[in-house]
């Protein structure tokens, strides 16, 4: 077991990283929350079956009365309905600004959970317990909150950190497979962004690292570390921490797209197959680099295109966050290990995808 210190500016926070972590989530919410008394939490129908009365069990050995909602798995649950059920359950159940969220499950179920506490009481602290690969390496880190709406994915939500973060590997082994590939879409990202050296390792490990729990600890500790790296130094979103978004300003547009029925991974992977094409025909990124970074892609069964139009592309990304004003901040990959923010206005994303 392992821990990374993640250290946004207005929260610093431990993530915990192990087989059998859960077994330290009651010593944490009493050594960080010694005011709670009751605690939510907020699992969905695939996960809550598994893992929520090992929850429950940890969280009472601190003494703490717990309150569950878990709602149906999937993305299109990740709506206001749902939040608001949480915040009419804490309200009935009478909570108050010293208890608790733990969110327990993937990256939808941490999203919500964190955007409940965020905005419960104004505030209140919130506890993930990350049960896919996608969650422990993202989206249960970096304080990231939200729902999706109609026109967009995670276009309302808060920045609300952690107290802890618990990432029990042991939990990645009930993953059906599809969901574990996902999951290494934004594996493979930061190995493109930002550590060369886990690129390498994913390389040598040749498509094989999930029956190895030492390996699989060590990369999601890298993982942790790298997305940790970013977020320090710019913890809203207003610079360096964009470059996270890499593949994501035409995969959330491919993914809105399909009603949300494709998972988020592999849009994401589609998206950096589409930018790695693109920088290409530019001229920015060397044919060898390409090949290798796509290769990767599809050691990992990951695909690395799709269907969408530069037109459908562009439309879709001015309905981003990413958008600043009339332009939008694209993420390219021009030599492995080193992200950069362009800026380009709709005209010039479109001769971009399009040459």
């Amino acid at each position: 077991m392992r821990t990374v210190r993640f250290p946004a500016a207005s929260k610093e926070y431990d993530v915990i990283i192990g087989t059998g972590a859960v077994s330290v989530l009651g010593t944490e919410v009493k050594k960080l929350c010694p005011g709670a008394v009751k605690a939510l939490i907020v699992s969905e129908t695939n996960v809550a079956p598994l893992y929520l009365e090992k929850v429950r069990e940890e969280i009472g050995k601190a003494g703490i009365e717990t309150v569950d909602y878990v709602f149906e798995a999937g993305e299109r649950s990740k709506g206001i309905e749902a939040v608001a059920a949480m915040w009419n359950r804490m309200a009935e159940a009478g909570f108050t600004r010293t208890d608790i969220v733990v969110g327990l499950g993937g990256g939808v179920t941490t999203d919500m959970a964190g955007f409940a506490a965020a905005t419960f009481l104004r505030g209140i602290n919130v506890i993930q317990v990350p049960t896919s690969l996608l969650a422990m390496v993202d989206a249960s880190i970096g304080g990231k909150t939200g729902i999706d709406i109609a026109m967009g994915k995670n276009q309302v939500g808060a920045f609300w950190q952690p107290s802890v973060v618990i990432e029990d590997i042991s939990f990645l082994k009930t993953l059906p497979d599809e969901v574990f590939t996902e999951g290494m879409g934004e594996v493979i990202k930061h190995a493109f962004i930002v550590d060369p050296v886990l690129l390498e390792k994913l390389e040598r490990a040749n498509g094989n690292i999930r029956d190895d729990e030492e390996l699989l600890e060590d990369i999601v500790a890298m993982n942790v570390a790298d997305k940790a790296g970013v977020v320090r130094e710019d913890e809203n979103d207003n610079g360096r921490r964009q470059i996270l978004n890499y593949g994501h300003t035409i995969g959330h547009v491919i993914e809105r797209d399909s009603g949300y029925t494709k998972p988020h991974g592999i849009c994401v992977a589609k998206g950096m197959g589409i930018m790695i094409d693109a920088c290409v025909r530019a001229g920015t990124l060397a044919a060898s680099d390409a090949e290798r970074m796509k290769d990767l892609l599809k050691l990992y069964k990951l695909p690395v295109s799709d269907d969408i139009t530069p037109e459908a592309a562009v439309k879709g990304a001015m309905n981003d966050k990413k958008k600043r004003g009339g332009t939008i901040s694209v993420i390219l990959v021009n030599r492995i290990g080193e992200a950069e923010i362009k800026k380009m206005t709709p005209e010039d994303f479109m001769r971009f995808l399009s040459k």
